[in-house]
């Protein structure tokens, strides 16, 4: 055995004289490379910029953190109590929860509080008479169809967030003198004025959060294969500030005045 491994070192050494006979060391070290030489990170490109291999993807340094290993034995540093120390609260694994303050008033429950929540209040989007003048002189409302809260929206008069209706206000009434139609949730009184001076009407239409889905997007209930609700009846506090119940779907023609008096009698 050991007569083999010297006559391989022997081959070796041969082998590596002869190579630097035929090329020597100064040819070698100016001879121009085609590639940059491998780091130790990973290959490079002709360009210069280091390639990734499968044994060079890695995580970045400090993004990954090794498990802490607990009860392992006194060596360790976090064997028995496994760094908790002895008893107590803190020692338990079921903590009391957030906010808990071991039985007094919490301070959530200290502090007092301002203001309240109106749970009937009604929130709706301002329409004024100006904007509407101006859709119609640019062609973009049609002044002999009846304008629906549907038909602002198309329009972009009103935005996307229609929580409870629409109401229209009197900005620009001063001006206004086109025979509209409307139908809106609410009106004010110079608004009312202003439309009825001019040849057209107003009329309070109520609609539920679910009903004024089915007036804007009734595409919506097609595509979900569902009917169109029912219109519901106001309340009977809420009676007084509407005339007529919201059709379904988006109604076309001008209001009915006897709907009106139907309602003051339910």
């Amino acid at each position: 055995m050991r007569q083999w491994l010297q006559r391989k070192a022997y081959e070796a050494m041969a082998a590596y004289t002869r190579k630097l006979q035929l090329h020597p060391v100064s040819s070698i070290a100016e001879a121009p490379t085609p590639f940059p030489a491998p780091t130790a990170i990973g290959r490079s490109s002709p360009s210069g910029f280091k390639l990734l291999a499968l044994n060079n993807l890695r995580d970045n340094k400090g993004a990954t953190k090794e498990k802490r290993r607990l009860g392992r034995g006194i060596g360790s540093g976090r064997g028995k109590t496994c760094g908790r120390g002895h008893k107590g609260q803190k020692a338990r694994s079921n903590r009391p929860r957030l906010g808990f303050e071991g039985g007094q008033t919490p301070l959530r429950i200290r502090l007092p509080r301002r203001g309240f929540h109106n749970p009937f209040s009604l929130t709706f989007k301002p329409v004024n008479l100006k904007s509407v003048a101006e859709s119609v002189e640019q062609g973009v409302l049609d002044s002999g169809d009846l304008i629906t809260m549907k038909t602002l929206k198309d329009v972009g008069l009103v935005g996307k967030q229609m929580k409870d209706g629409v109401k229209l206000l009197g900005a620009g009434a001063d001006k206004f003198s086109l025979p509209l139609h409307f139908e809106v949730s609410r009106v004010s009184k110079k608004a009312k004025a202003a439309v009825e001076a001019a040849g057209g009407s107003v009329t309070r239409v109520h609609y539920t959060k679910l009903g004024l889905k089915a007036l804007t997007k009734p595409e919506w209930f097609a595509k979900k294969g569902r009917l169109l609700p029912r219109p519901a009846q106001p309340a009977p506090k809420m009676a007084r500030q509407v005339d007529e119940v919201g059709r379904l779907p988006a109604p076309t023609s001008r209001p009915q005045p006897v709907a009106s008096s139907n309602l003051e009698q339910e």
